[in-house]
């Protein structure tokens, strides 16, 4: 074992970042086997899938890493929690969960994978309107494989440190090569514009030019970097292909916008009668406009001590969110 790896042991320790830990000890394992210590190598991995399970066996809602903070020229960029929400708290067309679920379960098993050769796919490019779930995708990610995320403000990354961008991309970079998480870089188009564009500006091209070569470079810890954009068509394609998977998000269909309704009302029910007015309504509507207009009526009726939600209500909520849409895609 390297100095190097004791360093990145005790300080992964110190920072109580147990899967950092974990996986510096997988590379390990990886290191004596290929010099053909095979028993110590074996035996170092029957340790860590040992901690991973007493760590998934933990009492629901407890930590099980402490919550790793961005650091140093990292902070005011990045803000880091620990969602608890799974997949299964969306609601997703079938093959976006499909294609979700196989990301997760590439990520739970990343160690049978590399030990055949292969690696978990870790960069995800989320496209789709407004509201449909690009972000949440994210934070059930990291709820399902019990990871920090860190949400990248790029706005600010612009804002703060224009002519500095790519220095401070190369330190992002520098943090998801050693701390594994879920990284989400929001409005991506910020900074994934096509290069040659007539809006270009030099420092952007720069900037473009550095993801596109962060992106090439080794991820020991596989943490996951997960991109969202409301405007492909503007994404420079050689971005587009640096990515494992591109998944497209799109507004529900009409049993999926009942369902998400009928969820975020709770035990606020409506009769089956009154559904046959309301469905219609939801037509284009995104997941994120739609609860929305449940949460108003589900607090009006709280406050009116109501034991079910009127149906001219919620036509009426519904009804505000479309005339909203219109107004704003005119």
């Amino acid at each position: 074992m390297s100095t190097k790896q004791i360093v990145a042991l005790l300080s992964s320790h110190v920072e109580g970042d147990q899967e950092q830990f974990l996986s510096i000890a997988l590379q390990i394992a990886a290191q004596q086997a290929r010099q053909g210590n095979e028993e110590d190598a074996n035996r170092l991995k029957r340790l860590v899938q040992r901690a991973r399970e007493r760590t998934a066996g933990a009492p629901s809602g407890q930590t099980p890493i402490p919550l790793a903070r961005p650091r140093g020229e990292l902070q005011g960029l990045v803000e880091s929690v620990y969602p608890k929400i799974k997949l299964d708290s969306m609601v997703l067309a079938d093959e976006v969960l499909s294609r979700l679920q196989r990301v997760v379960r590439e990520q739970a098993e990343r160690t049978t994978l590399r030990d055949h050769g292969q690696i978990p796919a870790t960069h995800l490019l989320l496209v789709g309107p407004p509201g449909t779930g690009k972000t949440m995708t994210a934070s059930a990610i990291a709820g399902e494989l019990r990871l920090p995320l860190f949400t990248v403000r790029l706005d600010a990354l612009f804002s703060r440190f224009f002519g500095e961008t790519a220095g401070k991309l190369r330190l992002l970079f520098d943090q998801i090569a050693q701390m594994r998480g879920v990284y989400l870089l929001d409005e991506f188009d910020a900074i994934g514009a096509r290069r040659g564009d007539p809006n270009d500006v030099g420092e952007i091209r720069r900037v473009l030019n550095s993801v596109l070569s962060f992106m090439e470079e080794p991820n020991a810890t596989d943490s996951i970097v997960i991109a969202a954009t409301n405007h492909v068509e503007i994404l420079d394609k050689a971005l587009a292909r640096r990515f494992d998977e591109v998944i497209e998000y799109a507004p529900p269909d009409s049993d999926a916008a009942r369902k998400i309704l009928t969820r975020r009302m709770g035990k606020l029910r409506l009769t089956a009668k009154a559904w046959s007015s309301i469905v219609p309504l939801t037509e284009g509507l995104s997941q994120g406009e739609l609860v929305r207009a449940a949460d108003s009526v589900v607090k009006d009726a709280i406050l009116e001590g109501a034991t079910s939600i009127a149906p001219d209500n919620l036509r009426r909520a519904l009804q505000d969110r479309q005339s909203f849409q219109r107004r704003f895609h005119r």
